[in-house]
């Protein structure tokens, strides 16, 4: 018997030793939950982020871009690496202005819902604000 779930061989128990889904019970195509059990549109999809870790990088490794590597943008987050390392150079305005950036980012992450944040952040490609 295989898993529904993950295809690893099944030893016939209520639940697979591999994944932990439930055998002999049907999930719906999209992948949801069984029916009559509620879940968040966005759980279950590979690359869930949590927003409070993203706001936390963000607010304290903010001029390092690494809540940007976090959430997978990794374009944004070499400019914000670059711009916080060598751009002392320039009189420290683009550390500065990447200081500013990554604090509106760490406001605007604690303000979205937990939806929002994963349709922009995870599944979206917005990489800024």
């Amino acid at each position: 018997m295989q898993c529904s779930s993950c295809g690893a061989s099944s030893d016939g128990g209520e639940t697979c030793r591999y994944c932990g889904a439930a055998q002999g019970v049907t999930t719906p195509p999209h992948g949801g939950a069984a029916p009559g059990v509620a879940t968040p549109p966005y759980a279950g999809l590979s690359g869930d982020k949590n927003k409070i870790v993203a706001a936390l990088l963000a607010f304290f490794l903010g001029m390092l871009g690494i809540h940007k590597f976090y959430l997978g943008k990794t374009n944004a987050g070499i400019i914000m690496l670059l711009s916080g390392t060598i751009g002392w150079f320039f009189f420290a305005i683009p550390p500065l202005v990447i200081g500013i950036i990554a604090f509106i980012e760490f406001i605007i992450y604690l303000v979205k819902s937990d939806q929002q944040f994963h349709q922009d952040y995870v599944v979206g490609g917005k990489s800024w604000f």
